[in-house]
């Protein structure tokens, strides 16, 4: 909800007036550069351009004009990649102008079109060209003898500078020149046009343009400011990196400390990596420069002072919740609260109350009814943001207290036409993640995989500029994290590396949303090793994991500790962990430990004990509705059963969780799943597996068929242990029906993999 906020109290694209060109240095319109880009403007005028070529170049006059000044190089690469026959014309007319005499120069300002007269041009006078030509010209002729001269020896020194380094991979103009009759236009023109039009210009002007060089106009330093917020926003890679923003952040308030759009720039720039005490300090100068420069008007019959004020307290308490100092938030929030009530602010006090129950809801309080309040309030108040941010809120509460699906979904699709209605496209989003986790809870992976490809391939709704494809925000973080998640349940790992490193490109590591993929990897990871038995490469992951979620860590921990067979140091983490997680009311994690808890009695022979913590965690799973937990539970019920002694009650316990498995189940418990199912019809149909006793050779051969495709499932995750229970089972399975050449093949592969894993084969009725 921070991003929600930001927007709504700072807008770089309106700037309050405080900067000057004269504060940051620049007093005349005319420098070289401009002159640069009014040569390229002529050449587009005088020239014949292709229709895509001129498209490209249109596209670049605005951030030309308005951004930072660049160097020639800079320049003459950025139009050659758009049309290189325009970039040799303007390197002919500044070479022209620089190596003549100053009466070179006013010809060419003389030549200039009339921006009054130049009905068919793209220079008339209310194009965008038309006035910066205007601009141009009434500057220059502004100018006395003495400034035309320094102006010209500046445009000397700006193009004899790039050509005097040998080391820019240009060559000289001389050279251009001599070449001239063998520059071949035309054959390079279908390639660069091509190359641009699959780039589409995703950045008009590279990182290094946009640096700030020196001093900048008022109209340079907006654009520097509404290009880098609207970047760290939307699209964060292509935003400068955190140690040149900052400096070119400085750099700026050095020229004008009062500049109070940038104190908020470099608060959100702080936030991107983590730096609490600078960002709180952007932040407090941010509107005490608001506030001094007295730029905010009425607000609600208020002064924008005491509306700067409450917004200030508002947002140092979002401050304090995003890095979890919930009591300086409460504080904050309480005297946000106190100047709204005091001021009549209706709409500042619904935003302190949905930072309310969101706070509560950090604090791990139920906050169910703040939030029906809040939402309440903001559909009266007219405030569809907030109120569909507090539904969002519930259905999330609700999915977690163990409401009904159905419920849940009809509540989410009433909030999308809302988000529909008035283009609210990062709730659609956030809606959209929300669905995907939420069947994921449910154990529908299928349903699950359609909702996050659906937001994958959503087209946003909030226009979208400066080449920006896709929105760095949370829920695209969250639906990417699900995906490669699905992905390596079903084994398909080359497919989750590919996801994994879009994840670490749109997100890097020092980025808002970077920890949430850090975790799926590293818990993919985990699972991978654990599948394939490689405790010891799965135990230093844990500690990684312990760092961004300590809830997960310590599950994990344990695994690790029963895997290795140090039952004594599992139990305790588990009895500590289950614990904790009936303080948090996290039902997932509760029902995951007693399963792991009844996995440890079993390894004691203590199957009567474990049927109680079973039976207890299937109740939970079925009235919190996880279908996937429910039906793992399940299948420790029936291996329970069978370790007791009663296949066929085990068989048709069994029959209620094969289905769901297999449709929405990981390839583990699809192999694990028809792994017991074999061994529980090899048990019901009277089959001794040394050979001994009457059987049912009918259900003897589905057991044959059933271990085939464990076999399948547990290959395609290279987990050698549970193959090797398979193979054992096949051969004595293949020997009790006189089956001696598929009984000899199943031995010699479980002897291969015996003498691989070299380790002790645990017994088969002590795992499931």
């Amino acid at each position: 909800m921070a991003s929600v906020h930001e927007s709504l109290y700072f807008n770089p694209m309106m700037t309050n007036g405080v900067v000057h060109a004269n504060v940051f240095g620049i007093k005349d319109w005319v420098t070289p550069y401009k002159i640069s880009v009014l040569a390229l403007l002529y050449e587009m005028t005088a020239s014949k351009i292709t229709l895509p070529e001129r498209r490209r170049l249109n596209k670049l006059i605005l951030p030309l004009q308005q951004g930072p000044d660049l160097t020639l190089g800079q320049f003459l690469q950025t139009v050659e990649e758009c049309c290189p026959q325009t970039a040799y014309a303007v390197k002919l007319r500044l070479h022209e102008m620089a190596d003549g005499e100053l009466k070179d120069m006013e010809y060419f300002f003389s030549t200039l079109p009339t921006p009054f007269t130049a009905f068919d041009s793209e220079a008339y006078k209310t194009s965008v060209v038309g006035l910066f030509m205007r601009h141009m010209l009434l500057a220059y002729n502004k100018l006395s003898f003495s400034q035309v001269y320094k102006l010209y020896k500046s445009l000397q020194h700006y193009y004899h500078s790039h050509y005097a380094k040998p080391t820019d991979g240009q060559a000289g103009l001389p050279a251009l020149v001599a070449d001239d009759s063998e520059m071949d236009l035309t054959s390079t023109e279908d390639t660069v046009g091509d190359r641009i039009d699959k780039e589409e210009l995703d950045t008009p002007l590279h990182e290094s343009e946009l640096r700030c060089r020196g001093p900048l106009s008022q109209k340079q330093a907006e654009y520097f400011l509404a290009r880098q917020a609207y970047l760290l926003k939307n699209d964060e890679n292509k935003a400068l990196k955190p140690a040149a923003l900052q400096e070119e952040l400085n750099n700026m308030l050095k020229f004008n400390p009062d500049f109070a759009e940038a104190h908020y720039l470099n608060y959100l720039n702080s936030m991107r990596v983590q730096d609490i005490f600078l960002s709180a300090h952007s932040l407090l100068h941010y509107f005490d420069r608001l506030i001094l420069s007295g730029s905010e008007g009425k607000s609600n019959g208020d002064e924008g002072y005491g509306r700067s004020l409450r917004y200030a307290a508002l947002n140092l308490a979002s401050l304090h919740c995003r890095f979890g100092h919930y009591q300086q938030a409460d504080l904050a929030l309480q005297e946000a609260i106190r100047i709204a009530q005091e001021s009549n602010d209706h709409v500042c006090l619904q935003h302190c109350l949905s930072w309310l129950y969101t706070l509560e809801q950090m604090k791990g309080s139920d906050s169910t009814v703040l939030t029906e309040d809040s939402v309440k309030m903001a559909a009266h108040f007219c405030l569809p943001y907030l109120a569909s941010l507090g539904i969002q809120s519930l259905v999330q509460q609700g999915a977690t207290q163990g409401k009904t699906a159905h419920k849940l979904m009809d509540a989410l699709k009433d909030t999308d036409i809302l988000h529909w209605k008035h283009s609210l496209s990062e709730l659609i989003e956030i809606s959209l993640a929300q669905t995907t986790s939420i069947w994921r809870m449910y154990g529908k992976s299928t349903m699950a995989l359609q909702q996050a490809q659906l937001l994958l391939n959503m087209s946003s709704l909030e226009p979208v500029n400066f080449g920006v494809q896709q929105n760095n925000t949370e829920a695209f973080t969250v639906a990417l994290c699900h995906l490669a998640e699905l992905h390596a349940e079903q084994g398909l790992y080359s497919a989750v590396s590919e996801i994994l490193q879009h994840l670490k490109e749109q997100f890097p590591p020092h980025s808002q949303h970077a920890k949430l993929w850090m975790l799926c990897d590293l818990k993919i990871q985990f699972e991978r090793h654990m599948n394939e038995g490689k405790y010891l490469l799965a135990e230093p992951l844990v500690t990684a994991i312990s760092a961004l979620n300590k809830t997960e860590g310590l599950y994990r921990k344990a695994q690790v500790l029963k895997a290795l067979n140090r039952s004594t140091e599992a139990y305790n983490i588990l009895q500590r962990l289950q614990v904790h997680c009936e303080k948090t009311k996290c039902t997932e994690m509760i029902i995951r430990v007693m399963l792991s808890t009844a996995e440890l009695h079993w390894e004691s022979s203590g199957f009567s004990t474990a049927l109680p913590l079973l039976l207890q965690a299937l109740a939970l799973a079925r009235q919190h509705h996880l279908q996937s937990l429910a039906s793992e539970t399940i299948l420790h019920l029936a291996f329970t059963q069978l370790m007791l002694g009663v296949p066929e009650q085990a068989l048709s316990v069994l029959h209620e969780a094969i289905e769901p498995v297999l449709a929405h189940g990981a390839i583990m418990d699809k192999g694990r799943a028809l792994l017991l199912t074999a061994r529980c019809q090899i048990a019901a149909a009277g089959f001794k597996l040394n050979g001994q006793g009457q059987a049912d050779l009918r259900s003897a051969v589905f057991g044959v068929d059933t271990l085939n495709e464990a076999a399948a499932y547990f290959s395609k995750l290279n987990c050698k242990e549970r193959l090797r229970d398979v193979y054992y089972l096949q051969a004595q399975l293949h020997r009790s029906l006189g089956q001696t050449s598929q009984s000899n093949k199943s031995a010699m592969l479980f002897r291969l993999l015996d003498q691989e894993l070299q380790s002790p084969a645990p017994p088969v009725s002590m795992r499931l």
